[in-house]
């Protein structure tokens, strides 16, 4: 059984390891190994000398860990800016991407309308040869687009056969909603 001298030096230990932790919860958590004044008058107990070691031990161990958890909440926090930074770079990267894409659009859109212009403005027999050499989807995009007499006017002298198809993709085309 421990002696009286064992409990005596261990109360003296708890009670020093207290007070040099002081208000330990009111700073930020760091273990505190027992330095060894704590131990003095008791070095000859071996009981509280190993504790003494332990609580030591335990405590680098804790020190290392809270490092630790600090050197990896710095690493978060940078990793945390990095994605930030690089999710406003894809937002504005999107943006322009969207702005590039309608002004392409708008662009595209000119351009139907001046080549639909020009096909309104050429002579029936003319606009029916170079609309019977265009593959047949497109012609009948353009033929759908002209002003409607001069569509009638172009596929009344495109060959019959030629103009059933044209006839047949501007109707699928009405038909599809597009």
């Amino acid at each position: 059984m421990p002696s009286r001298l064992f409990w005596t030096c261990l109360t003296l230990l708890a009670v020093g390891m207290t007070a040099a932790a002081g208000g330990w919860l009111a700073r930020a958590p760091m273990a505190q190994a027992a330095p060894g004044a704590l131990l003095g008058g008791c070095t000859d107990v071996p009981e509280a000398v190993a504790l003494a070691e332990t609580l030591r031990l335990r405590g680098i161990a804790v020190d290392r860990v809270l490092a630790d958890l600090d050197r990896r909440k710095d690493d978060l926090a940078a990793a945390e800016e990095q994605l930030l930074r690089r999710l406003a770079a894809l937002k504005q990267a999107k943006a322009s991407m969207g702005d590039a894409r309608a002004a392409r659009d708008s662009g595209t859109v000119a351009g139907i309308e001046r080549l639909i212009a020009v096909y309104d403005a050429m002579k029936p027999a003319d606009a029916a040869l170079i609309l019977a050499a265009l593959p047949p989807d497109f012609a009948a995009e353009i033929l759908a687009r002209v002003q409607p007499d001069a569509g009638a006017r172009i596929i009344a002298r495109i060959e019959p056969a030629h103009a059933a198809v044209l006839t047949a993709h501007m109707g699928s085309r009405r038909l599809g909603g597009n």
